[in-house]
């Protein structure tokens, strides 16, 4: 994958809790496309996900297929790979 596009912003995980993705970052070992990410609940934690598992659909109990990451509010950055140091 030569960049990973994803909109910085609010996102509610399928289970229901909600998160805020920074920007995508690339491993140091083997250059795969990760989101940066925080908790918007208990301690705030940050969190790094595969580009690839964060934009998956994931089949729910009852056989629905919906994002793992569902977009509720975009932020001012349109993709959050696009920022550059």
């Amino acid at each position: 994958m030569s960049e990973a596009h994803i909109t910085a912003g609010i996102y509610r995980h399928y289970k229901g809790q909600r998160y805020q993705v920074l920007y995508c970052a690339r491993h140091s070992e083997t250059e795969e496309w990760q989101v940066v990410y925080r908790c918007l609940y208990g301690e705030f934690s940050m969190w790094v996900r595969p580009f690839t598992l964060f934009t998956q659909q994931v089949r729910l109990e009852n056989g629905e297929m919906v994002p793992r990451f569902a977009l509720e509010i975009a932020t001012e950055f349109t993709t959050a790979s696009s920022n550059r140091v």
